[in-house]
């Protein structure tokens, strides 16, 4: 089964068994996520969302991703800013997907 679903304002396209990163949730490692707004389900869309359908997955892991530097400056005008930012992610993999 294949299905499109919605968490942290992105679209993620999954089958049973893949794993993807999204946006941080606030569970543990090891418990059960369900995610409720799916869009897409084995050939079946919704408007907007498919009715009863959920896609369950399993927290892997909690983390950061790689360091992206964000560097604001004005020319001429003596202003430089260097700054760091890790986004934090949750990996998440796809049990199963009802619908």
């Amino acid at each position: 089964m294949k299905a499109i679903f919605v968490t942290g304002g992105k679209q993620y396209y999954v089958e049973e068994g893949s794993t993807i990163y999204v946006e941080k949730l606030p569970n543990e490692v090891g418990s059960e996520v369900e995610f409720n707004e799916v869009l897409f389900v084995n050939g079946k869309a919704g408007n907007p969302t498919v009715k009863n359908a959920k896609v369950v997955g399993v927290v892997e892991k909690q983390g950061k991703n790689k360091k992206i530097i964000v560097f604001k400056y004005h020319p001429k005008k003596k202003y430089r800013k260097k700054q760091g930012h890790r986004q934090p992610y949750t990996k998440v993999t796809i049990k199963s997907i009802v619908g």
